[in-house]
């Protein structure tokens, strides 16, 4: 991905991934609930991410609220009271967040030189969310799964996202942390970088900077 003699930049945009890349999740009031409820740590998460159970939420089929009562009813076997359930549900729904400053900076930093899609699948708060970390600006476009009804690894969000970006998946560097999503967007001819550390991101922007 070098740099072409005429100055051009190795890839024409970035496609970037939002939670566990750009804002991470703290879940300490969350777990101290679970541990007083007498369940494992990560039950609730289990149950409100178990194949299918997110799926209308990040599709904008319902709302943040009906998917914690959903997650409730999937607890209600597991806990004593169904009040238990709902707190537990309502504390990973309310979990706060922060960003990562690091990755942040990388972003900024890219988006001097091309454009920068963020491509999410999220709830129907992403960008009020984005906005409360101060991140309103951060990207040219924000692609939300929820507002386009699309959800990756989707082929048709990451043809959308390209198309937002004025350029072909080819010239696009996508970053996630999901496996599937990274391979969805290989399959599409994209650079696709699985993201663990803000290192992955730096090096996969390494070309563009020099």
């Amino acid at each position: 991905m070098a740099e072409q003699s005429n100055g051009r930049p190795p890839f024409g945009a970035v496609l970037c991934d939002v939670d566990n890349v750009i804002r991470s999740f703290d879940s300490t009031r969350l777990e101290a609930l679970e541990r007083a409820a007498g369940i494992a740590e990560g039950t609730t998460k289990k149950v409100a991410f178990a194949a299918g159970a997110a799926g209308p939420l990040v599709l904008g089929e319902i709302t943040s609220q009906e998917w914690a009562e959903a997650i409730a009813q999937g607890l209600a076997g597991l806990v004593d009271e169904p009040q238990t359930a709902y707190e537990l549900a309502l504390a990973l729904l309310e979990s706060p967040f922060h960003a990562d400053d690091e990755v942040v900076a990388l972003l900024r930093r890219a988006r001097v030189r091309i454009p920068l899609v963020l491509v999410s699948n999220a709830a129907l708060e992403l960008e009020s969310d984005l906005d409360s970390l101060g991140l309103g600006d951060l990207a040219d476009h924000v692609v939300n799964s929820a507002r386009v009804g699309l959800a990756k690894p989707d082929p048709r969000i990451y043809r959308l996202a390209a198309d937002l970006a004025g350029t072909r998946p080819d010239r696009c560097l996508f970053v996630d942390d999901s496996e599937e999503n990274v391979a969805a967007a290989a399959a599409l001819g994209m650079h696709a970088v699985r993201f663990r550390e803000a290192a992955d991101l730096e090096q996969a922007l390494e070309p563009l900077f020099s």
